[in-house]
């Protein structure tokens, strides 16, 4: 019987002949795409965001919808969209009427900055066509408390 007095045996003779496997995992690929990734998340976050950039004011209750509605957007500076496209005031009740012909409520939200004279002549077109208008809000998350 043989017995062999170094370390590990008959496997430090394979290492040193060159026919072991080598077992280390190489994550330099892994990195590389990691990176790719990253970069490709980081240019294209911002275009996931729900487009105009209007802070509504906040309230407690908040009702939500999936449904397609009409949404007439008021800019800081006065600028109306209707549902992400931009309209003139003259033409708002006749663009919500054929863009949403069966619908006969129209939401407005406006940034909590806007002067109130835009957002009075919106409402007043809109009541004249005869669509009902109410107003977005978001959700106070304070609890009441100020």
């Amino acid at each position: 019987m043989a017995f062999s007095a170094g370390n590990g045996g008959g496997y430090s003779r394979r290492r040193r002949g060159g026919a072991g496997a080598l077992a280390e995992i190489n994550i330099v690929p892994l990195v590389d795409v990691v990176l790719v990734l990253l970069v490709i998340f980081m240019l294209t976050a911002h275009v996931m965001e729900f487009g105009l950039e209007i802070e509504v004011p906040k309230v407690r209750q908040v009702k939500e919808t999936t449904q397609e509605l009409p949404v007439v957007s008021i800019s800081k500076s006065g600028e109306l969209y209707l549902n992400e496209r931009q309209v003139n005031i003259a033409l708002l009740a006749a663009e919500v009427r054929q863009r949403f012909p069966s619908q006969r409520e129209v939401y407005v939200r406006a940034d909590r900055e806007t002067i109130y004279d835009p957002i009075a002549q919106v409402v007043s077109a809109l009541g004249e066509a005869g669509l009902r208008v109410k107003l977005v809000t978001q959700p106070d998350d304070s609890g009441g408390r100020k």
